[in-house]
């Protein structure tokens, strides 16, 4: 099967940067549409990063393409607590750790790779730091998990 450039940007990170595995990478991606088709989460607005400096200059591609819907380094921690919780219950810490994420610190180190080569993009705003202690993974994945009967969900 060949590999896309996505694929092949990603297996150079994977290579030069094996802190995480490649499980963790996409987990983020899926993390991320949950927060936009699930949560509802993110604010339109364009993305900082490789923008031509002619802001006034648009070409065909840039008018079909929808904006953007940025989040914040902490409510993508949320949307990827809520993610782990939802796809791995009880086990998300510990599935979570088996692919080297120890703290929402490492999420935002796998999304700075990923900036990095240009699988995501940032704003001005946003810092690697941003990411830094939002949740505790012992009460945030470990302690606040509830098993709840279907039809109270309902």
């Amino acid at each position: 099967m060949p590999m896309n450039e996505s694929t092949r940007r990603l297996a150079k990170l994977l290579q030069r940067d094996n802190r995480y595995k490649f499980d963790a990478y996409m987990f983020v991606f899926e993390a991320l549409n949950f927060a936009h088709e699930r949560l509802g989460l993110g604010s339109e607005q364009p993305a900082d990063e490789d923008e031509p400096a002619d802001r006034t200059r648009r070409t065909a591609e840039t008018e079909r393409r929808p904006p953007e819907r940025h989040l914040t380094g902490q409510q993508l921690c949320e949307a990827i607590r809520l993610y782990a919780l939802e796809q791995y219950g009880y086990m998300a810490k510990c599935v979570l750790n088996s692919w080297g994420v120890h703290n929402t610190g490492d999420f935002g180190e796998i999304v700075f790779n990923l900036i990095e080569i240009k699988q995501m993009k940032k704003t001005r705003q946003d810092r690697r730091e941003d990411f830094d202690d939002v949740f505790d993974f012992d009460e945030g994945l470990v302690r606040s998990f509830r098993i709840t009967h279907p039809t109270e969900n309902a």
